[in-house]
C-alpha cells in the first residue's frame, strides 16, 4: 500500500512522533493507522526502558486550579535537562498532569506506591464478595485480580485514562515524551488540595 505524506501527517497530528518514524510505522502497518500506533508505542516502551535508569533531575513544578479556587493541583514532572524541560511540548505533558491530577483524585504515582497491606485488603474483599457469590476459588481470584487492576486505573495517576483523550493511559504520555526527547521521563510526586477538606486529598 502506498504511504502518502497526508497519512504520515495525520500519524504524526497524533502521535507527535517524527515524521520518519511515522512513516516506517505506516510501512510495517501496511497503511493502517491504528496498527501505527501501537508500533510507535511499542517502541516508545523500548527507548523509555532504556532511559529508565538514567538521573531525571531537571524538569518543572505545574499548578492548576480548577473550579473556581474550589481545587488545585501541583505537580513536580522530571526529565535529565534543562533544555527539554523549557520546551513547550514538555511544559504542555506537566499542565496536563496537573489538570489530570485536579480532576481524576489520584492517590500514587506508579502501582509500586499502593501500600501492600491496602492491596491484600482489596484482593480479600474482592475474594470474599467472589465466595458469596458462589464462585469456586479459581474463579474468585480471578475476579479479584480483575478488580485489582481497575481499582489501580482509578487511584494510580500512571494507569488511568488521560481526561483528554481517554484512549490513552498518562503512562503513554510519559513513554511517548520518552520517546521523543530520548530522555528519562518521569512524574516524581504531586498533590491535591480541596477546599474545605482536612490535608490534601
Amino acid at each position: 500500500m502506498e504511504i502518502t505524506v497526508e497519512m504520515v501527517k495525520s500519524l504524526r497530528d497524533v502521535t507527535g512522533a517524527g515524521m520518519m518514524e511515522c512513516k516506517k510505522a505506516l510501512q510495517e502497518s501496511n497503511g493502517d493507522i491504528e496498527g501505527a500506533k501501537k508500533i510507535l508505542r511499542a517502541r516508545g516502551a523500548q527507548v523509555a526502558e532504556k532511559r529508565a535508569g538514567r538521573e531525571a533531575k531537571q524538569g518543572v513544578v505545574e499548578s492548576y486550579i480548577h473550579a473556581g479556587g474550589r481545587i488545585g493541583a501541583m505537580v513536580e514532572v522530571n526529565c535529565e535537562t534543562d533544555f527539554v524541560a523549557r520546551t513547550d511540548e514538555f511544559k504542555q505533558l506537566a499542565r496536563d498532569m496537573a489538570m489530570q491530577i485536579a480532576a481524576m483524585n489520584p492517590l500514587v504515582v506508579n502501582r509500586e506506591e499502593v501500600p501492600k497491606e491496602i492491596v491484600e485488603k482489596e484482593l480479600k474483599d474482592y475474594r470474599e464478595q467472589a465466595h458469596a457469590e458462589g464462585k469456586n476459588d479459581e474463579v474468585a481470584e480471578k475476579i479479584a485480580s480483575g478488580h485489582l487492576e481497575k481499582y489501580y486505573q482509578e487511584i494510580v495517576l500512571t494507569e488511568q485514562a488521560f481526561i483528554k483523550d481517554p484512549q490513552r493511559m498518562i503512562k503513554d504520555l510519559v513513554m511517548d515524551m520518552t520517546a521523543k526527547t530520548g530522555e528519562n521521563v518521569s512524574i516524581r510526586r504531586f498533590q491535591r488540595f480541596e477546599l474545605g477538606v482536612d490535608g490534601i486529598k
